[in-house]
This record gives C-alpha cells, sequence and structure tokens, in this order.
C-alpha cells in the first residue's frame, strides 16, 4: 500500500476542492481520473492505498468501478463520496466493500479522516481533521 490517493469523479471542481482538501496531508500524491474506465486503469497500474470515488457518473457507475478495483485488490480501501444519501446507494456501497460513505458537499475533516485511517503510519502529518 503507498501513500497515494486517487479521487474518482467526473466534475472537475470537485476533484479541485477534494485535492485543496487533501493538500493538508503533507506528502501525499494526489492521482485524478474523471471517469470510471481511468479509474479502474489508473488503479491497476498506481494501487493507491485510498480511493475517493463518487457514485454518480455517466457510463460507468461509481459501484461498478468499486467492484471492479475490489476485483483487482480485494484489501482496497474505497471510500464512496456522493449527494446521494440514501440509505439503499450506502448499503450497496458498504455491501461491495466500500469502507465509508461520505455524502457531499463534505467538511475537509471528514476527508482527512479517511486519509488518516488508510495511512495509519502517517498520524500527526495532516491538518487538524
Amino acid at each position: 500500500m503507498s501513500d497515494k490517493v486517487m479521487i474518482v469523479d467526473d466534475a472537475l471542481f470537485m476533484r479541485a476542492m477534494l485535492r485543496k482538501t487533501l493538500s493538508a496531508a503533507e506528502g501525499l500524491e494526489i492521482l485524478e481520473a474523471p471517469d470510471g474506465p481511468t479509474a479502474v486503469r489508473l488503479y491497476q497500474s498506481e494501487r493507491p492505498g485510498l480511493v475517493l470515488l463518487d457514485i454518480s457518473m455517466p457510463g460507468m457507475s461509481g459501484i461498478d468501478v468499486l467492484r471492479q478495483i475490489r476485483a483487482i485488490d480485494r484489501l482496497a480501501r474505497v471510500v464512496m463520496c456522493s449527494a446521494i444519501g440514501q440509505d439503499s446507494m450506502m448499503m450497496e456501497a458498504i455491501s461491495g466493500g466500500a469502507v465509508d460513505f461520505i455524502v457531499k458537499p463534505f467538511k475537509p475533516e471528514q476527508i482527512l479522516r479517511a486519509v488518516q485511517a488508510a495511512f495509519p503510519h502517517r498520524q500527526g502529518k495532516e491538518g487538524n481533521p
């Protein structure tokens, strides 16, 4: 597992917001994917230690991306991020192997807590969550 975080979201502004939030955690390598197929290929080649994954994307849903990433790596740490706060979507994400579910609009401390959980050896390196 590496100190790489992959942001997967079709919205450029959301990727930028997440990148800015993650900049508080020094030393992280941040990868970005604008769609599901790119995310799966990037996961395969880079093996990030944490994936922040949007559920609602055109073409390939975040749930489908989650399943493909977990097929590549059963230990993948994937946190789903979505404006859809429905219980059924959360349950599908968690049953699919997501370790957490963050509802947009997120608070920066929620993202930083996900980083701390994914990279426990980094305790104290992030901003105060």
